[in-house]
């Protein structure tokens, strides 16, 4: 038997038994959408993303199963394998989640289980992965983070309100997450102690492991800032603002063989390809074997803010290679000046070659990626996040194609089109020359990096993803930073443009 093959099988199970009173609706929370998609719609994907979780079981609120089953059956989350009614309480809703584990186990059999809220649609790879490996060492494990605030305890004193009676000490004190992970058999075998208790009740599944199964160590994994629980109005707020902002690592780069493997017999068009990144990429994948139109105002005399020059460009292509797999679009202009002193005719520049050409080159390529399953390829900067002074048009116009990357992933989902949007730190590239003029060697990325990463993307299954390209710290690898680090650090980018 192999070590794969000998490690013990691993189950989510999504607790959605919440009914959303706290944060004012009629529906249970979990349902409401936040960043086009139902909040339990995140959560699963979290799971259905990660090799480390084998299935995914749902318990959800009363009335409400047939609402996740249409979810999860339009989203193609395969690896739920159930969708349950939950109990009235918390822990008559694990306790069924228990009895659903054990169906079909054989004697002796056990497994890994990752108990995780609904509402806490932020969770990272790294965290899911951190319980998993833990597993292999504990029988129980529970995700924490340090407390910022000082914690108070209190006693109420009649009419006159609440009085401070102990302030504990921060140092040691924890704010508990999830998931909850433990053995099956561990959990198991802690609720059937708690049975026998008349006055059994608990908030979460740690608390009945340390309660009834005292002598089982509990181990405690470092959780994030961000894996945080939509419970009170504002928090929907905060979620929907971290997904509009949160950003992704680039992809892991394949190896020459697949690359070549990958991009042989596929056709490129590529706006903005006469030089800089554009002209990278093309180069890039023609290396590889791809067919590639990469198309230009001075090269090939086509100008991106014209709808008829991109559907004859999409149109050629396709006729003589008779598919178009990936549009990537590289092209923009950069005017720098305050908005009050700026021409009409600069104005109509950036926001017809910026915002109108990619929504034409979006428009004209869906026909021909819906054939492929193919890709459109778009490219922000750091201003997307906070427009600067004397960068109103160019901010603002690549604030919108984060939100036309994001729409149109969701638009096109059902077509298999995958959209993506590459957000390069500041970039050596002639338009930023132009701009800038030269700038000290060794502060600025290549092209040819920013280049590389987009064929990435392109070969990657991400679709909706806005994906930084950093130079990397010595000390920390780009992928090892979670999501909420990497949003935070968009947020307080307060560089120059980033390509």
């Amino acid at each position: 038997m192999s070590v794969h093959e000998a490690k013990p099988r691993t189950t989510a199970v999504v607790l959605a038994g919440g009914t959303g009173q706290r944060v004012g609706l009629s529906i249970p929370k979990q349902l409401l959408k936040i960043a086009g998609k139902a909040v339990i719609e995140h959560t699963l994907s979290i799971f259905q993303q990660t090799d480390a979780i084998d299935d995914v079981i749902v318990l959800m609120a009363p009335g409400y199963v047939p609402d996740v089953e249409k979810i999860v059956a339009k989203a193609g989350l395969t690896k739920v394998v159930k969708v349950i009614e939950g109990g009235s309480t918390r822990n008559e809703t694990t306790e069924r989640a228990i009895a659903a584990l054990g169906e079909g186990l054989a004697e002796g059999e056990d497994r890994n289980v990752l108990f995780h809220d609904a509402v806490r649609p932020l969770l990272s790879q790294r965290v899911i992965e951190d319980c998993v490996d833990a597993l292999g060492r504990y029988q129980a494990v529970d995700v924490a983070i340090p407390s910022a605030d000082t914690i108070i305890v209190t006693r109420t004193h009649g009419e006159d309100g609440e009085f401070i009676t102990d302030v504990p000490d921060r140092s040691r004190l924890r704010r508990g997450q999830t998931p909850q992970a433990f053995k099956l058999s561990t959990i198991r075998r802690a609720y059937e102690v708690a049975a026998g208790d008349p006055n059994f009740q608990a908030t979460d599944d740690c608390s009945v492991v340390l309660k009834y199964l005292p002598d089982v160590p509990i181990h405690v994994v470092a959780g994030d800032e961000y894996n945080m629980k939509v419970t009170q109005p504002v928090d929907v707020f905060i979620a929907d603002k971290l997904f509009q902002l949160a950003s992704t690592a680039a992809p892991a780069q394949a190896d020459e063989a697949a690359y070549r493997e990958l991009l042989q017999g596929r056709t490129l068009v590529v706006f903005g390809g006469s030089y800089g990144i554009g002209a990278d990429i093309a180069a890039l994948a023609e290396q590889y074997g791809a067919k590639v139109y990469a198309l230009g105002r001075s090269t090939t005399g086509t100008h991106v803010e014209n709808p008829e020059h991109v559907d004859d460009a999409l149109s050629k292509a396709y006729s003589e290679t008779g598919r178009i797999d990936y549009v990537i679009n590289t092209a923009g202009v950069l005017r720098i000046g305050k908005l009050a002193e700026t021409d009409n005719n600069t104005i109509q520049e950036a926001l017809n070659v910026n915002y109108l050409a990619p929504v034409h080159i979006a428009r004209a390529s869906y026909k021909y990626l819906a054939e492929t399953k193919g890709q459109l390829l778009l490219y922000t900067s750091s201003s997307y996040t906070r427009g600067r002074a004397e960068y109103s048009l160019y901010s603002s116009t690549k604030a919108a194609m984060v939100n036309l990357t994001q729409a149109l992933s969701d638009e096109w989902a059902g077509d298999g089109i995958r959209v993506n949007c590459v957000n390069p730190e500041r970039t050596a590239t002639p338009m930023r020359t132009k701009a800038f003029g030269a700038e000290p060697a060794g502060t600025l990325l290549s092209s040819e990096a920013v280049a590389r990463t987009s064929l990435d993307v392109l070969l990657s299954e991400l679709t909706g993803h806005v994906i930084d390209v950093r130079q990397q710290d010595p000390t920390r690898g780009a992928s090892e930073a979670s999501g909420f680090e990497q949003a935070l650090a968009a947020v307080l980018a307060r560089g120059e443009d980033m390509q």
